[in-house]
């Protein structure tokens, strides 16, 4: 394919947290910025999400969704970047050639960097192999606060909340709103995947939280009228008008899937390295397309220290691409990154000073990043999925690859 002259000198994909602090830290720094998003109106998910705590890291005062995206778009245009909405990009091509299409067409754009930063996307009731049947009234939570908080409407009155990460809470809140009364939450865990405090916001609302139980099956012809529910072997129907499908969030990478980009097999996230640039080094990324589910607080934070190294690529000024490898060695462990460490350490090594973890299955026991035989780091853990861990980036002496080890309590 021919390349194509660059238009402006970053382009960023997704107009959410992390793409718009990156498009306004990079304004701030002189270059030239355009934000590329789908969706009618620019701010990302906070703007279904129409309650607090938005904005304290970034504008030190408590805000609602709605409020929050509206101020980081306003931060962005008063910087000077250019946000062109209802702009699909359809294709990743290499040295930072993209396809979009708009009400104006099909283009081809280019640019000397693309920083990546398509957010998250919830799994769904069928990847989640629940069984049953397909009636009317089942949302995943970000459909929920659009219809409520975007179109004013209340889809049910008494649902079920399939999950218990934090999205989950946000998802009674948005209930809480419409003035619909969730009669349980469901959790296969023997404890609640949000951090503890967040148990009390059902307790306040008097929403059950059944731990250690599965959804089994969905009932109903045209409409939810109830769901049957294992818990600890035993079934038990709950009658119910409808079911919040939340969580479970996975990257959204379609983009990368059919590119030439490394795609991570355990986030389903681009391979990074400390920078966040991907392998082809014109192109980076920053936000929840790394890892699935982050605050929107670290993702604009995260996509400020990314701006800073892109601007540093375009000075020429970031290290060769390459250098260990980490690879996971325990089935515990979902995803770790950044993937590719270089043989510098410490605050200044690159965008991320520590090494982020997230596991595939609740585990205890005892972390180990090993290289050549020896033992880097050690950490004692017992945590559950979606929970964030961090870990120190490691000392190397060598380009010969990590690996990380999880030894199981017993």
């Amino acid at each position: 394919m021919a390349q194509i002259e660059a238009q402006t000198d970053v382009i960023v994909i997704g107009a959410g947290p992390a793409g718009l602090s990156a498009a306004t830290e990079l304004a701030r720094l002189g270059v030239s910025v355009t934000v590329l998003d789908r969706e009618a109106e620019a701010g990302g998910i906070p703007r279904h999400c129409n309650h607090p705590p938005y904005g304290l890291r970034e504008f030190h005062r408590l805000m609602r969704g709605p409020a929050y995206a509206r101020r980081l778009v306003a931060k962005a245009l008063a910087a000077g970047v250019t946000i062109r909405t209802r702009t699909t990009v359809t294709a990743l091509h290499p040295g930072g050639s993209i396809d979009v299409s708009s009400p104006e067409g099909l283009q081809t754009l280019a640019a000397r960097v693309v920083l990546i930063a398509t957010g998250v996307r919830e799994t769904s009731r069928a990847a989640r192999l629940i069984g049953g049947e397909k009636p009317g009234g089942i949302l995943s939570t970000g459909a929920l606060q659009g219809i409520v908080h975007l179109n004013g409407q209340r889809p049910f009155q008494r649902p079920v909340i399939l999950g218990t990460e934090l999205v989950a809470f946000s998802a009674l809140l948005t209930c809480r709103h419409a003035g619909i009364t969730p009669v349980a939450m469901i959790e296969p865990a023997r404890r609640i995947s949000a951090r503890s405090p967040a148990i009390w916001l059902a307790r306040l609302m008097r929403v059950p939280v059944l731990l250690q139980s599965t959804l089994d099956a969905i009932h109903g012809r045209t409409r939810v009228e109830a769901v049957r529910v294992d818990r600890r072997g035993q079934m038990q129907d709950i009658a119910t008008d409808g079911v919040i499908v939340s969580g479970g969030f996975r990257p959204e990478a379609a983009l990368l899937r059919t590119s030439h980009l490394e795609v991570d097999a355990g986030s389903g996230g681009p391979v990074i390295d400390v920078w966040g640039r991907l392998s082809d080094p014109t192109y980076f990324a920053a936000g929840n397309l790394l890892r699935g589910v982050e605050t929107a607080g670290w993702c604009w934070a995260e996509g400020r220290r990314v701006a800073r190294a892109i601007h540093a690529a375009l000075q020429g000024k970031l290290p060769d691409p390459g250098g260990a490898r980490l690879r996971l060695a325990s089935d515990a462990v979902r995803l770790a990154l950044p993937h590719v460490l270089p043989m510098t350490t410490g605050q200044d090594s690159g965008v991320a000073n520590r090494l982020q973890l997230r596991l595939a299955r609740p585990a205890k026991g005892r972390l180990r990043l090993m290289q050549d035989g020896r033992c880097l780091i050690e950490r004692k853990i017992d945590s559950l999925p979606e929970r964030r861990i961090t870990l120190p980036l490691p000392a190397l002496h060598s380009g010969s690859d990590i690996s990380l080890t999880l030894e199981e309590a017993r």
